[in-house]
């Protein structure tokens, strides 16, 4: 699991990458749990493929690729209940399936090579569109009289109930446990959520579709990270952007 698309490419292709041997390959099935674009893990996938195994093991050809992020931060690596999305061939998906549950609860098929990658990044931008909602309707209630407390209790048992509402709340003094109680240290950083957002932006532009809250949301992580809470937990946009309060 490595930062980015450039460090996965110098890992495996590079001048002493995994694959420098490239005419005889021991590993039989490589997994990758980066978030990096679709393209990259699907070029490495294909790299990968191109080997040939030094010493073949039942219907094993060639070595196999997958590419399979992970969705649930630090607190569920520790707590063993990641959710890995996985792309590649699905034969070496169900040979990989008991290692992924031997660390996460979840391990979902997406398709071919690339499509764990281009789940992970889809969910990061739902996450992320969903907390600068959140932080908005949360600043907004506060500058209307409506104390946080008492608008999660609302969020929480209507319609606009989600994951940042209920279970990574980001105003401070409503939820234990959560970045937000200890002054948004630890959790998922702002430059990391600021660099996925750029990976969406740049597949919606291969893509040739309309995302204006893809460009928003990156456009509010790319400054809140210049403005200096590049290490701070992505719910700290409550506080730095939206000026929200402190629940007291």
């Amino acid at each position: 699991m490595l930062p980015s698309s450039s460090h996965v490419l110098d890992v495996y292709t590079g001048p002493n990458g995994v694959l420098r041997c490239a005419n005889l390959m021991r590993p039989q099935l490589l997994i990758d749990s980066s978030t990096i674009d679709p393209r990259t893990s699907r070029k490495v996938s294909v790299a990968v493929s191109n080997c040939i195994l030094k010493e073949k093991k039942d219907h094993w050809e060639k070595p196999v690729m997958l590419d399979a992020p992970v969705s649930g931060g630090v607190l569920a690596a520790e707590a063993g209940t990641l959710t890995f999305m996985v792309g590649g061939s699905e034969d070496a998906y169900l040979a990989a399936k008991p290692l992924f549950l031997s660390m996460g609860k979840n391990a979902i098929y997406c398709g071919g090579a690339g499509t764990g990658s281009a789940a992970k990044i889809c969910n990061n931008l739902a996450m992320a569109v969903s907390m600068l909602g959140v932080s908005e309707a949360f600043a907004l209630g506060q500058s209307l009289g409506i104390s946080a407390g008492t608008l999660t209790k609302v969020l929480n048992t209507s319609s606009a109930r989600c994951w940042s509402s209920d279970s990574y709340n980001p105003v401070p003094g409503v939820m234990e446990g959560v970045p937000a109680s200890r002054n948004y240290a630890g959790g998922f950083a702002s430059k990391l959520m600021a660099k996925d957002l750029n990976l969406a932006a740049t597949s919606v532009e291969e893509a040739g579709l309309q995302c204006p809250l893809t460009y928003q949301a990156h456009e509010i992580y790319t400054e809140l990270c210049k403005d200096g809470h590049e290490i701070e937990d992505f719910s700290c946009v409550f506080r730095h952007y939206y000026s929200g309060k402190d629940e007291l």
